[in-house]
């Protein structure tokens, strides 16, 4: 019976680790890859913020796992998994069902010789009162589009309505989503009146972002945040800081101090957990957030079996920080897995992930890009303007190159430069 590699999720880590893999072993007989995800394509993640805007359209730049699977010979299945069962090495998914909730595929076991968990992470609501019913979030590609979709009809509101009334949107979280999708959503007003909301402006629009912590971009340098906070109040983000959420309400969210800070829209773009059926699942060692505890070779401390990546993965590094949830976590774990599950199956001995840090961009839509890179001697060096923006793009370029090779993420440039011309610069429904 031939080596059965099963990875679930097909994030950024693990569509490129399934894909490497997949070309590594399509002449052997003895080994089959298996990628399992609960969506039929994939969008990288750190895009996800155009996608509410309206800027990516899934349909056109999303890559289909079906399609990408037979071109580089592993197998996809569609499915959600919700158990671990150890002791016989399989994995239970749930039934499949139609919208209309008619089962078409029914609960099933999938047995794994190497298993891999990439299913990246979902928004931490902290068990905030509220959150769940009355705000959006952006864990996923659909709830970006129902965004997307809302600002939508809010703008056919504003465009029936003859006052000078605006549409109000609180941002909560102002990590480099929610300073990204305030920066898109502004970029969404400047474009939308060439397409017949010509009453829509940017004055037709407050944008609040709100942060607990004393400044944004909490987790980056204390200079990106300053050129952040500068860009953002030029597009006219109001910015509260040091503001703590305790409510959401249908018409706002309620701090601790009492206040109500009204909206018509919710987005809660606050901390990352991984998702709850994670929590010791299969009785594997899990933190506090639901991630998996893994050693320096990516395998779970439970399983050598078991290996995980990207944000699902919890790995203290020798300096006793942790290897922070980012796609280039996710791009460089999926190379050292690939080495390491390579080296499993020979026999040989795995070698210990070291994550470098290669720096970080934020993107304010075409406006600007402010960030920085570091150095061969680990000095952060600042970027932005033009630059960063184009350094900024390159990260998903390199992105495609790893799942497509470089000259397919030329002519995909190519196409782009060309849609942008022949289509719409908006999705408009």
């Amino acid at each position: 019976m031939a080596k059965q590699i099963v990875i679930v999720g097909g994030g950024a880590g693990g569509l490129e680790l399934a894909t490497k893999l997949g070309n590594k072993f399509k002449n052997t007989a003895s080994v089959d890859v298996l990628l399992l995800d609960k969506y039929p394509y994939h969008i990288w993640k750190p895009l996800f913020h155009e996608v509410a805007a309206g800027s990516l359209d899934v349909d056109m730049d999303g890559v289909d796992f079906r399609a990408h699977a037979t071109n580089n010979h592993f197998e996809f299945q569609k499915g959600e998994v919700y158990q671990l069962d150890r002791e016989n090495q399989e994995i239970l998914i749930k039934a499949i069902c139609d919208e209309h909730g008619e089962q078409l595929v029914p609960p099933r076991r999938v047995r794994y010789d190497t298993l891999v968990f990439a299913i990246g992470s979902i928004t931490n609501d902290f068990n905030t009162a509220g959150v769940k019913t009355h705000c959006l979030t952006l864990d996923t590609t659909k709830q970006a589009e129902q965004f997307h979709s809302k600002i939508l009809n809010e703008f056919l509101k504003l465009k029936a309505n003859d006052s000078q009334t605006s549409l109000k949107i609180n941002i909560i979280g102002a990590g480099a989503t929610g300073v990204e999708l305030a920066a898109e959503l502004y970029k969404l007003t400047d474009l939308v009146s060439v397409y017949g909301f010509d009453k829509i402006t940017r004055n037709s629009v407050e944008i609040t972002l709100i942060e607990a912590a004393p400044r944004i971009l909490s987790a980056l340098p204390e200079r990106i945040s300053d050129s952040a906070l500068k860009v953002l109040k030029e597009l006219g983000v109001i910015v509260r800081t040091g503001t703590m959420v305790k409510e959401a309400h249908e018409k706002g969210v309620e701090t601790t101090t009492g206040e109500l800070i009204n909206s018509n829209i919710n987005v809660w773009c606050a901390g990352v957990k991984v998702p709850e059926f994670m929590n010791n699942i299969g009785g594997l060692a899990t933190n506090k957030i639901n991630q998996l505890v893994i050693t320096e070779t990516l395998q779970s401390e439970s399983d050598e079996n078991i290996f995980a990546i990207g944000d699902c993965a919890s790995l203290q590094q020798k300096d006793g920080s942790y290897v922070p949830p980012r796609a280039q976590s996710a791009h460089q774990m999926a190379d050292q897995c690939y080495k390491n599950i390579c080296a499993q199956l020979d026999g040989h001995a795995l070698s210990a992930f070291e994550y470098k840090d290669k720096g970080s961009l934020i993107s304010f839509a075409e406006y600007t890009s402010v960030g920085f890179l570091s150095s061969v001697t680990n000095k952060k060096v600042f970027i932005e303007g033009s630059i960063a923006r184009k350094l900024y793009v390159s990260l998903y370029r390199l992105h495609q190159a790893a799942l497509h090779g470089y000259g397919k993420m030329l002519l995909l440039m190519l196409v782009g430069r060309i849609n942008r011309r022949l289509r719409p610069k908006l999705k408009l429904h």
